[in-house]
């Protein structure tokens, strides 16, 4: 589905060229869920913008579905770490913002809404306003509206970091269900090694900037995956404790290149 082919990234900066990534090649499969993890300004976020189509890549190439990647397209949906609703719209309106934006037909559309906020938990709150929801309920309408158009990709940066521990997890499983409900492809950039076990099929660590693939690590869990106490806690420990192992180490060696499945 995603297909990355020796891509680069540099940014001009005030004392000269910074790269950000560097060479990367990596196939993400459809239906697949890929989490990707680094230290702080390995260029995860920016991966994604490129995967988006919201930035060029300085060098390689990027397709989605077998179509090379030149701009933003309607088949990916995008969702950032605050949910970033229009604070004078209502839910529903919220919801149905990208159908306004690509001149889709609302009354079609509508009813997909109402499902979604059903599906999300939200049936009743379509009216309200923003500030009249918590974090975890503002990021479930954020989720709604990303799904609305129904993609076929789904990249997602560090969505839940601004939640409390309870709702973040409410909303990993909830996403979890989502994933399997609807063959989503998603990569998903997290902080968390937790987090990133729990949701993933597989976990591409990054190198300190530029960003290479030091790594991909396969979680071998099947789905669903329950918090807490579950038959499979020796294969989460020994993924999380490579994943630390990983992340802890100051090296940029990177292995070969074939990191497709």
């Amino acid at each position: 589905m995603i297909e990355l082919t020796g891509v680069s990234r540099s940014f001009r900066g005030r004392t000269g060229l910074v790269e950000a990534l560097r060479g990367l090649s990596l196939t993400v499969a459809e239906g697949e869920f890929v989490a990707l993890v680094g230290r702080s300004g390995c260029g995860k976020s920016t991966l994604l913008r490129l995967i988006a189509g919201l930035l060029p890549p300085s060098e390689g190439e990027i397709t989605v579905a077998g179509e090379r990647v030149t701009k933003a397209r309607r088949d990916i949906a995008m969702l950032f770490q605050r949910p970033a609703l229009l604070p004078w719209r209502s839910v529903i309106d919220n919801v149905l913002l990208p159908v306004e934006i690509f001149g889709w037909r609302r009354a079609a559309h509508r009813e997909r809404a109402l499902r979604l906020l059903e599906m999300a938990g939200l049936a009743g709150f379509e009216t309200r306003l923003p500030h009249e929801l918590s974090g975890g309920m503002q990021q479930r309408v954020s989720l709604c509206r990303s799904l609305i158009g129904d993609p076929r990709v789904m990249l997602m940066d560090e969505p839940f970091s601004a939640l409390d521990a309870i709702t973040r997890e409410e909303l990993s499983v909830e996403l979890q269900r989502v994933h399997m409900d609807n063959g989503l492809t998603i990569v998903f950039v997290t902080h968390s090694i937790d987090e990133a076990v729990l949701l993933a099929d597989r976990v591409v660590v990054l190198t300190p900037r530029p960003g290479r693939i030091r790594e991909v690590i396969n979680i071998r869990i099947p789905r669903p995956r329950p918090l807490g106490r579950n038959a499979h806690l020796e294969e989460v420990a020994r993924c999380s404790a490579d994943l630390h192992e990983l992340l802890m180490e100051r090296g940029t060696s990177v292995p070969a290149q074939d990191l497709g499945r």
